[in-house]
């Protein structure tokens, strides 16, 4: 009598196996016929999305790296099927993906003041620490600088930094000059000074004491907490009235601020900045921006009132602006973010520039051309007011500017 072989190493009655494999077989063809997938629908503009989807790397805030706009060959990730990142446990052959490290390049410029002239700001001078910025903001109109350097304004912007560590012995230099003349320095206007690279480098605390020793106003604007290392610089500064600081905050809710402003300090953070600064002595703002129509404009007011609360004394306020590469950038988070929401998002913003996703005209004129950016206006308006943040403010002292002996190699008059 013959037996049936062996199969998985146990003996199965050919019936069962039978009727097993149909099961299979009909399960495949009624997936295939209705279009299953493992993965979730996409929603649409209508439909919930759940918030902080994974991101390519983690506290990154790009998703992609395309080439930078004056490369002679543009390089862009594709898509080969194999999505690591709804995968589950090791991939590559039991390799976990490589983290995106951050790789830092030491710049040495001839000079360290900039020097503005563009109508949309309210300063002629500023420094910048560093190129590109750690934080990682989606949102950053600094991004196209990358460029320049012949890099991404992807993810190489928040990867691949540039410090400048000769920034405070040109800041000396430039300030020792006999034709200079004193006007306010704006810092934190371009990337922040205060990103997590300041820690080693201490470019920002540098350019700070050179400041103080020369007597020269200056202003800063930062995301980081990491700006509390500096009361001791700042609070004196601050008696002799030469210097305010403005803190961002863009959102209270943390799982946005994650993934918006993946290595920004948290809100709760920010908001500890601005009442040490305050206690302090240190004149000190908030900044509400960028406000992004559908996203997270409606908590303005709440910001404003809590960081009053702790002791800020005047405002600002941004509506997002997506120049250049920072539109696809944005665009491309936004759909993985708020899918829900994105198209409706992106319709405000263009409304606002005019039908682009971007025009300076439209969106950075002196007059106000849209009614969601007037409403916008109105509400800031209308709580500046209630808070008192609309009185005036004296300005930052430029005649207590000196030069220092030990530079010049002279003692002054009175001294």
């Amino acid at each position: 009598m013959r037996h049936a072989p062996p199969v998985c190493a146990h003996s199965w009655p050919g019936e069962i196996l039978f009727l097993i494999c149909s099961v299979v077989v009909i399960a495949l063809r009624m997936a295939r016929a209705a279009h299953l997938s493992l993965r979730p629908p996409s929603p649409t503009e209508d439909s919930p999305s759940p918030k902080g989807p994974p991101l390519p790397g983690k506290g990154r805030g790009a998703r992609s790296n395309a080439s930078g706009r004056y490369e002679s060959e543009r390089r862009e990730t594709q898509d080969d099927g194999w999505d690591a990142s709804q995968m589950l446990g090791p991939v590559n052959d039991g390799e976990e993906l490589p983290p995106l490290r951050t790789e830092v390049t030491l710049e040495r410029p001839k000079k360290i003041i900039n020097v503005n002239q563009s109508p949309y700001v309210g300063f002629d001078r500023s420094i910048n620490p560093y190129r590109g910025c750690e934080h990682g903001c989606i949102y950053c109109f600094a991004r196209p600088s990358h460029a320049y350097m012949g890099l991404s304004a992807g993810l190489d912007f928040e990867t691949r930094l540039f410090a400048k560590p000769s920034a405070s012995k040109l800041l000396q230099n430039e300030l020792s000059n006999k034709h200079y003349k004193p006007r306010v320095i704006a810092i934190g206007t371009n990337t922040d000074p205060y990103q997590p690279i300041e820690r080693k480098f201490l470019n920002m605390r540098g350019i700070l004491q050179t400041l103080a020793r020369f007597n020269h106003p200056v202003t800063i604007l930062t995301k980081a907490h990491l700006i509390t290392r500096d009361l001791d610089i700042l609070a004196p500064m601050a008696q002799k009235n030469l210097t305010r600081a403005m803190v961002s905050i863009t959102t209270q809710d943390k799982a946005l601020a994650r993934s918006m402003e993946p290595r920004a300090s948290a809100p709760p953070k920010r908001f500890e900045a601005i009442k040490r600064l305050a206690e302090a002595g240190v004149e000190t703002g908030i900044m509400t921006g960028p406000l992004i129509p559908g996203l997270n404009d409606d908590e303005m007011e709440a910001i404003m009132e809590k960081a009053a609360g702790l002791g800020a004394t005047f405002s600002a306020y941004t509506i997002i602006r997506l120049p250049l590469e920072v539109s696809p950038l944005f665009q491309e988070w936004l759909e993985a973010y708020a899918p829900n929401r994105a198209r409706r998002i992106m319709r405000h913003i263009r409304d606002m520039n005019g039908g682009k996703d971007y025009d300076p005209y439209w969106s950075r004129g002196g007059e106000i051309k849209t009614p969601y950016a007037l409403l916008i206006g109105q509400r800031n308006q209308a709580a500046r007011a209630r808070l008192g943040f609309d009185r005036e403010r004296s300005r930052l002292d430029l005649t207590q500017f000196r030069v220092p002996s030990e530079v010049s190699g002279q003692l002054g008059l009175f001294e």
